[in-house]
């Protein structure tokens, strides 16, 4: 029928952003490895090269209409900006409090914590396909982070339990909205993200050309383009898989700092990483190839028809 193949059509397009939009935000480590900047101003200038970005796109598309369409993604818009800008600032606290190898360990667990959310407030419940891919992809990540794990402090690991649990939330609420245009989210996230980063640094946004440079690419350029995709692909698949898609970013990293800085990663976390893009790569396939629903009153939820 044309319009179960234009969902399958719809489908397959929100899967290719994500591993786009994967691929683009990987290159942050890159970037963050050349800064030589405090965190919180760091979170400052990408939150305005973001909002910057984010604003001409809501401006363009809406024109005079812009600001009645942030007004109009209501509470929900609301509270994923607050969300999502507790998620920023707690990731940054993290990284500052416990072993980098923690904190993108504990945010490996994003997607287990997106299904279950999904899954008691959207009832979508996920299939055995998408849980084995998930548990691969964090297996993976486990092999890669092996090496790097510590202690750390409480504090450290609690604040990127925070982060993994606020995006989690956020990615539920986008979901859920499907049928707002939750992209003025972003903007109210970015102005929270600079007023949180402005009152607590004020005396501190000192920062070099080449740094504010780096700034823009990573908030204007990766970030946006990623944040972007990921409220288009919100509607048209699973919470669960949307977040999935996002565990590219952390074995694709590694590859890019070897290739352009000679930052030779470790065996395992090769390893590591191959699982996780097999695990993405097999899981996307696997969509493209999945018989839309041949029912017409039928849902798509994740990967079961209810």
């Amino acid at each position: 029928m044309p319009g179960d193949a234009q969902e399958a059509n719809r489908r397959g397009y929100a899967v290719g952003l994500m591993i786009s939009s994967s691929v683009v935000i990987s290159f942050t480590g890159l970037i963050v490895r050349h800064l030589d900047v405090d965190p919180m101003v760091l979170n400052f200038y990408r939150a305005l090269a973001m909002m910057i970005a984010i604003a001409l796109i809501v401006i363009v598309k809406y024109r005079r209409m812009a600001i009645l369409s942030v007004i109009r993604v209501g509470w929900p818009g609301v509270l994923g900006a607050v969300m999502l800008t507790m998620a920023a600032i707690s990731f940054l606290q993290s990284l500052t409090h416990t072993t980098v190898a923690n904190t993108l360990f504990i945010l490996g667990a994003i997607p287990f914590f997106t299904t279950g959310l999904a899954w008691i407030a959207l009832r979508e419940r996920p299939s055995r396909k998408t849980l084995g891919a998930m548990f691969v992809a964090f297996t993976g990540i486990t092999i890669m982070l092996g090496e790097g794990f510590g202690s750390g402090s409480a504090y450290g690991n609690l604040m990127a339990l925070v982060t993994a649990f606020c995006f989690s939330i956020y990615a539920v609420l986008v979901r859920r909205n499907r049928h707002i245009d939750m992209l003025p989210t972003l903007l109210i996230s970015t102005v929270l993200v600079i007023a949180v980063a402005g009152i607590t640094k004020h005396d501190r946004l000192g920062i070099s050309m080449d740094d504010l440079l780096l700034c823009m690419l990573w908030g204007g350029v990766l970030s946006g383009f990623t944040s972007v995709c990921f409220i288009v692909a919100s509607r048209y698949i699973a919470a669960a898989e949307v977040t999935l898609f996002m565990l590219l970013e952390f074995a694709l990293g590694p590859i890019w700092v070897w290739l352009f800085v000679n930052e030779v990663p470790s065996q395992w976390t090769l390893l590591g990483g191959a699982l996780v893009i097999a695990a993405i790569v097999a899981r996307s396939l696997l969509e493209l190839r999945q018989p839309a629903p041949s029912h017409p009153g039928s849902k798509i939820c994740g990967d079961k028809l209810v």
